[in-house]
């Protein structure tokens, strides 16, 4: 069976105060080695996930925005894939444009006055502050294709009504490091799609996912072992996944340690030997 590893970034690969990935490095470099699939699948934008993927010679596809878009390098698969083509990537478009989704969203805050801020109200440097991203990586944060964060201020009645108006508008909620309002998409849709196009290259596959937060919950029931790792005051994220396992360490350092310990378990096993 061919491994495939689907992973969140911030927080889970990347570290959830500096963004660095050093600690998930020896991983990462066992996953080249024997040529393993490694699928970007977060709340980041296309642009943001691309700095990383150079950043870390990565060139399979990538899902953003928590699942609004897939993005298939061309030629990836030697089949069809996506529905559109967009800058040599064969792309699969689950979400809805970024434009309605923010008509909502202001929409929703002037009828029910909750104190509502979203990326589109803020600037370069408040999103900078709010999510301890650089100015030019908060620049590409603000390049949104399919979902708006926001900052949520109030109790949770204001809460309860806040998700009631969203479902009203056939849009959904999610929570990462911040709120976000979206179309009817979530990461296990994307990861669903992604899974069978590589059981049609590969055969049979063992799918592994790796998050930290309850946006990664979709994501995490689609894998045959889903990983959560620590957030970084130590604690686990609240997840009702079947099978899941806890990964002993803040974000890349547990990233690292759970992803090592199945790959070289599914080694033993294809080899025949107990792990």
């Amino acid at each position: 069976m061919k491994p495939v590893v689907f992973t969140d970034l911030d927080g889970t690969l990347l570290h959830p105060e500096d963004y660095s990935f050093d600690a998930a490095l020896p991983a990462v470099e066992y996953i080249k080695r024997h040529n393993i699939p490694l699928v970007f699948c977060s709340s980041k934008t296309r642009r943001e996930i691309e700095v990383i993927r150079r950043r870390l010679s990565n060139n399979h596809p990538f899902v953003s925005e928590n699942g609004g878009g897939v993005f298939i390098p061309e030629g990836y698969f030697p089949f069809p894939t996506g529905d559109r083509r967009m800058d040599g990537y064969s792309v699969v478009v689950l979400g809805k444009p970024y434009g309605e989704v923010r008509r909502a969203f202001v929409d929703i805050r002037n009828k029910t006055g909750l104190r509502l801020v979203g990326f589109g109200d803020m600037g370069v440097d408040e999103v900078s502050e709010v999510t301890g991203l650089s100015t030019e990586e908060a620049e590409l944060a603000k390049m949104r294709d399919f979902e708006e964060p926001f900052i949520f201020q109030g109790d949770e009645e204001g809460l309860k009504i806040l998700v009631e108006e969203i479902q009203k508008r056939g849009l959904s909620f999610t929570k990462g490091r911040l709120f976000h309002i979206l179309g009817p998409h979530d990461k296990g849709r994307a990861i669903r799609l992604l899974k069978g196009f590589y059981r049609e290259l590969y055969g049979e596959i063992v799918s592994i996912g790796a998050g930290d937060g309850l946006n990664d919950e979709p994501m995490l029931r689609e894998v045959d072992y889903p990983v959560l790792v620590r957030k970084g005051d130590g604690g686990y994220e609240s997840l009702d996944v079947p099978g899941l396992l806890k990964a002993d360490g803040v974000g890349p350092e547990g990233w690292r340690s759970a992803i090592m310990d199945i790959l070289k378990k599914e080694a033993l096993c294809k080899k025949g030997l107990s792990p």
